[in-house]
Formats: C-alpha cells, structure tokens, sequence
C-alpha cells in the first residue's frame, strides 16, 4: 500500500476520481431530468480571489465530457475582480451538471488558500533584513486527500511548502526528542539514517538551540519564541542554520517576525482555515 511517493498529477487524478464518485457514485438522477445536449455557461467570481484550481476544475468536467471546452479570462495564480467571468464553458448539459459541484469545489478551496498565501506573502515584502529574504511556508495541516493540491496553491500564492509528507523530510519535535532521549539524540540518530532527505528539528527554548547548532543541525524550527527572543536566536546562530518561526502566527504579527531575520516563517492557517471563495455557475443556452 505504501510503496511509492505520490506525484502532484497522480493526485490530481486521485482527487478528481474521488469528487466524482462520492458525488456521483451509480447515477446523478437529477441530471436525467434534462435533455442531452450541447448548452454554455459562465463562471463568475463575486469577490476578490487569486484564481488557483484550473486543471483540478478542467480534469473534473472533461472526465465526464472528453469533448468539453473552457475559456480561460485569468490565469492560474492572476487577482481576480470581484463581479467578472473566470471562463466560458461549452459541454454537455447532463455531463456539466453532474461535475458543476466537485469542479467548483475544487476552485473555491485552492483558490482560497492560493488567496491567503499571497496576503501572507506580500504581507512582508521588502522587511527582512535577511539578505536570503523571509519565505512563508506551510505545514501538514491540510485537508485529508487534498495535501499535494493545498500544498501546490500556497505555492500558485506566492508561498514556499515545509515538507509535502513524511516521506519528504525529517522533522524532530518534541515527542521525538523525548523518545529519542534528547536533542543531541535525536539529531545523530536522523543524521546516521542517509536518508538523502532535510533534517530539521524543533526546539523550545534556547538550551534546546545550543544542543541542535552543537548536534550539526542544519535547520531549526524555534517554536512560539518571542520576537526579542527570535533576534537573539538569529544573532547567536549567526548562520550556521536555518531558523524558522512557527506557532500560532497571525497575519499581524508576520511583518515584526521577519524583521528579526529569520529565514522562514511556517503557518497551519494556510490550509487548515478554510473558507470558500465565491464562485457562480450558470447555463446561458
């Protein structure tokens, strides 16, 4: 079951597969109550949104109409204005009704967390002192089965991804460290696996930092530091790693902690506080 490392397009098609058949299953009666025929459609966006989606809303309608065509008016990752068309759509009327729900779906969510990365995001333009820049990232705090389509709309939003999965990176915290028998511990054992993948360690306090930096660690996670105390973490790791913030950031804090000069700034609320961009559907002929 667990033999390979899930690519983003065999998630897009998993994805898809899954909106359809929990949606769908045997048969969508409603749609049987309409003539099978060609018709158009308009997808109107009523509020201010980067557009992210556009292949998971394209795979979902032309799994069930090969033959559908859809006419972008943005791009993926474009500021869309409240009140105008996203695209036309020609297909087949039974085959758009069935996928209207899942496809929208899809956009509403990406396209919401595509949103919030880019707040985030220009939320700290020009600020870091650091000569590499502050980066936003995300964490596994994602919607079950849709993690590699969240992870690649922080990206559509301007924003960096922490690991994808497990299988991605290491990342020690503290229930590690406890079962490993400290930080030292737990840095040598990640480091003699060869695993070929990041390492990276959460500490608490700045004991917990000297450990990690004298262990070799190369990346640090200094969780729900102050922003004095994430000065002082980045005057005395003088760069022999890299720092990222993390624990319970809001959108009003983000400006303060990058100018402290950590390099990264990681936030759940990318993708585990989800709402709904607002789109609209409607056949014209």
């Amino acid at each position: 079951m667990f033999d390979y490392n899930e690519t983003l397009e065999q998630a897009r098609q998993r994805n898809i597969a899954d909106a359809l058949m929990e949606d769908i299953g045997k048969c969508d009666w409603t749609a049987q109550l309409v003539p099978s025929k060609p018709v158009h459609a308009q997808l109107i966006v009523r509020q201010e949104a980067v557009l992210c989606g556009v292949d998971w809303f394209e795979g979902t309608l032309k799994k069930l109409d090969p033959a559908a065509k859809v006419t972008w008016y943005y791009l993926e990752g474009d500021l869309m204005k409240p009140d105008t068309k996203v695209c036309d759509i020609e297909a087949n009327s039974r085959a758009l009704l069935s996928a209207e729900r899942p496809c929208i779906n899809f956009l509403q969510t990406l396209s919401w967390t595509a949103s919030i990365a880019r707040q985030y995001v220009d939320a700290i333009a020009g600020v870091s002192p650091n000569p590499k820049g502050c980066a936003v990232l995300d964490t596994r705090k994602t919607i079950p089965g849709l993690r590699q389509a969240q992870k690649y709309a922080v990206r559509v939003g301007g924003g960096q991804n922490q690991r994808l999965a497990l299988w991605h990176g290491i990342l020690i915290k503290e229930n590690h460290i406890a079962a490993a028998g400290g930080v030292a511990a737990a840095v040598k054992a990640a480091q003699a696996l060869n695993s070929g993948v990041d390492i990276q360690i959460e500490v608490e306090n700045f004991t917990e930092l000297k450990e990690a930096l004298d262990a070799g660690a190369q990346s640090i996670l200094i969780d729900n530091f102050t922003t004095e105390q994430m000065k002082e973490a980045v005057t005395f790791t003088n760069g022999r790693a890299l720092l990222e913030a993390s624990g319970g950031i809001d959108l009003d804090q983000m400006r303060a902690i990058a100018a402290t000069g950590v390099d990264r700034i990681s936030l759940g609320k990318l993708t585990k506080d989800i709402k709904a961009v607002d789109f609209s559907l409607r056949i014209s002929t």
